[in-house]
């Protein structure tokens, strides 16, 4: 499993899920109110911590994305990424045994469109697969050479 430390996999993941953060991130921190509705829409959280979670989690979605996507603190970033991915999957995985169809809020703050909840868990899926990729095998260092 050296394949998992080549650190041109983790520059290529890096980019893609920094990407995907950061493009997530962007319509919800130029208006956070549909992501309200978003999150009490998945009936999950009392009404006091919904509008922080609204305001705030877009912002670090962005610093998470940044980072993966320059390469800077890239582990530190997979944390964060694989903590909101797991947090992401659980509120899916939720609505999906309850069988209610949510409005994910991952790339469109449209209350409106709604989706199958077991179908976004398996989209998601992957994205935790390369932030726990990033996380747990970290690239190996080339060993200075001697001259």
């Amino acid at each position: 499993m050296s394949f998992l430390r080549n650190r041109w996999l983790h520059r290529l993941l890096g980019l893609a899920l920094g990407g995907i953060f950061l493009y997530a991130a962007w319509g919800k921190i130029l208006d956070p109110r549909p992501l309200v509705t978003i999150i009490w829409g998945y009936r999950i959280l009392p009404a006091g911590p919904i509008d922080l979670m609204a305001i705030y989690m877009p912002w670090l979605e962005l610093l998470v994305g940044a980072c993966l996507l320059l390469g800077f603190g890239r582990r530190a970033a997979a944390l964060w990424a694989t903590v909101l991915l797991l947090m992401f999957e659980v509120a899916l995985g939720i609505n999906a045994v309850r069988g209610v169809d949510v409005a994910c809020g991952c790339f469109s703050a449209s209350a409106q469109e709604t989706h199958n909840s077991w179908f976004l868990v398996l989209r998601d899926l992957p994205m935790l697969v390369a932030a726990l990729v990033m996380l747990l095998f970290p690239p190996k260092h080339r060993s200075p050479q001697a001259s």
